[in-house]
């Protein structure tokens, strides 16, 4: 009795081992025992941007390797995680991403130049403030908006602000405003007031801080009391989001009372002093510059890129291919009742995957399976795992009625004449049908593979390492938007050009009958015989 009684308490003990440190985690508000997981653009400087090397204090950015994440967000990160005792994890994510993730149990903070705004609080809490800044306005220096003083100033001007964000809804109290759409990211913004699209953006003082000290021909309007925007009730401070009743609350906001107000307006000015670039070296040599520095980084997005729409497109094939035949299937109803009834069953369930993943956004699909899964199945897949999964069924939910359409193409006749020389249906299929209906659907399977390359882009909202959403972090990281865009646009073309030639080769060697065996009868002589005859 008591040796079974150890081996219970051994069990029981290991049980607590495996399991223990995870529900202490969970306790915690933690996911990783031991470690904060924070959330950021690493796109948004002065607050986070990324960088090629650990210089200035950077920390490695644990979802894209080779890539580190600096500013003041990342710095009060790491003042924090030493004061509770914990390791440091950052984790590079689109902005509108940032609230599933937290929520979803991806990331345990979001520290990101966030604000706690009335909605947002409804979904997650916040931390108390960790900065406090004002509102300015980002315009062109030669700008006819260059020496305004107060809003009144810009009536007539084309303003925008950052999509998801409170700036946007301040640019009404402008008056006469030609308010422009909402954009994504402060880079685009920039991007839109230097082209002449815009003639200025909403930014926090340190944003802009940033975005003039790496650009020349910007500058930022400072408005004085009472002449600029009216914040009432919202809170245009900083703070740190968490789950709803996070165990982390009150353990941050001690360790934020420790860093002084002198501490952390000198640690903004350190990290607005680091993008402070020259004058600009003409539009070639900063090309030069950024594929000096970030070519490695440029390099790696274009391989994940060409991995995943490799891998999606034949994955893909084979889903289209799997479900073409099974539609192509002939059940009797009279014959099989209940065969027939399971047949329409599936087949129904077939029509709306094809339905369902042909009418909604890849975009959208990879939010709720990378997300929803965490959130609702408590299934942790890694990004690189979901954009496999997503793009896959994504590509074989097309392919499906591709591939349908290129078995109908192939003459009834030669079915008939298959079953009348004793072919089933799946010996039919694979020596008659399917070879005929692949070949004539080979040009659009090359068009899907040239396109999931080119789709993977949105695979970004979920922090796929891919060559946009390299793109964009070398894009804010440098404010050399149209430099980084551009090397990103020939690159692209590289490869759709390219997988392009590649696939046509194939498709000419495919053609002939040099390329497929012709089966003769005693009484018929072979084709190529009577060709070397010269008959």
């Amino acid at each position: 009795m008591k040796k079974i009684s150890f081996k219970i308490a051994i069990i029981i003990s290991l049980i607590y081992m495996v399991f223990l440190p995870s529900v202490l985690a969970q306790e915690e508000g933690l996911e990783k025992p031991g470690v904060l997981q924070v959330g950021l653009e690493a796109n948004y400087a002065p607050f986070n941007w990324s960088q090629t090397t650990a210089a200035n204090g950077a920390v490695p950015i644990s979802n894209s390797e080779g890539e580190y994440a600096n500013g003041y967000d990342v710095q009060i990160a790491k003042q924090l995680a030493e004061s509770l005792g914990l390791g440091l994890e950052i984790v590079k994510l689109e902005w509108d991403g940032l609230p599933p993730a937290l929520q979803s149990g991806k990331i345990d903070a979001i520290i990101a130049g966030m604000s706690p705004t009335p909605e947002r609080k409804e979904q997650i809490d916040f931390s108390n403030s960790y900065y406090t800044s004002d509102i300015v306005l980002v315009v062109e220096k030669e700008s006819q908006f260059a020496n305004a003083k107060a809003l009144e100033d810009f009536e007539g001007a084309k303003v925008t602000g950052q999509l998801n964000t409170f700036h946007y809804d301040l640019i009404q109290q402008i008056p006469s405003v030609d308010q422009q759409t909402a954009m994504d990211s402060f880079p685009t913004m920039i991007s839109s007031v230097l082209s002449g699209k815009s003639d200025a953006y909403v930014s926090e003082r340190p944003g802009a801080m940033a975005a003039t000290a790496a650009n020349s021909a910007l500058t930022y309007i400072n408005f004085e009391e009472g002449q600029g925007f009216d914040t009432g009730e919202i809170d245009t401070s900083i703070a740190i989001g968490l789950r709803k009743e996070s165990p982390l609350l009150d353990s941050i906001n001690t360790a934020l009372s420790e860093i002084s107000e002198k501490d952390r307006n000198d640690l903004m000015q350190k990290m607005v002093n680091l993008n402070e670039r020259g004058e600009s070296a003409g539009f070639w040599s900063e090309v030069a510059g950024l594929w000096s520095t970030y070519s490695g980084q440029f390099l790696k997005g274009a391989l994940v890129t060409l991995l995943i729409a490799t891998f999606a497109t034949l994955v893909g094939f084979l889903i289209g291919l799997l479900i073409a035949i099974y539609r192509s299937i002939p059940v009797e109803q009279n014959a099989h009742p209940l065969l027939y009834g399971l047949h329409k069953i599936g087949d129904w369930i077939v029509l709306a995957y094809i339905e369902i993943f042909r009418g909604t956004p890849m975009m959208v699909q990879a939010m709720l399976i990378y997300y929803g899964s965490k959130l609702f199945f408590d299934l942790d897949m890694s990004s690189m795992v979901a954009a496999l999964l997503i793009v896959s069924i994504n590509t074989g939910a097309y392919l499906a009625e591709v591939i349908r359409g290129g078995i109908s193409s192939v003459d009834k006749g030669q079915s008939e004449a298959a079953k009348a020389i004793g072919m089933n249906h799946v010996q039919t299929m694979t020596h008659v049908v399917l070879p005929q209906a692949i070949k004539s659907i080979l040009p659009t399977l090359g068009n899907e593979f040239v396109i999931n390359i080119k789709d993977t882009s949105v695979l970004n909202v979920i922090a796929v390492t891919e060559l946009f959403f390299v793109t964009r972090s070398v894009s804010g990281s440098t404010y050399m938007t149209f430099q980084t865009f551009f090397i990103a646009a020939v690159i692209y073309f590289i490869l759709t050009f390219t997988a392009t030639r590649l696939l046509n080769f194939f498709e000419a060697k495919l053609e002939g009958t040099d390329n497929y065996q012709v089966y003769t009868s005693s009484s018929y002589p072979d084709p190529k015989e009577l060709k070397k005859d010269g008959k």
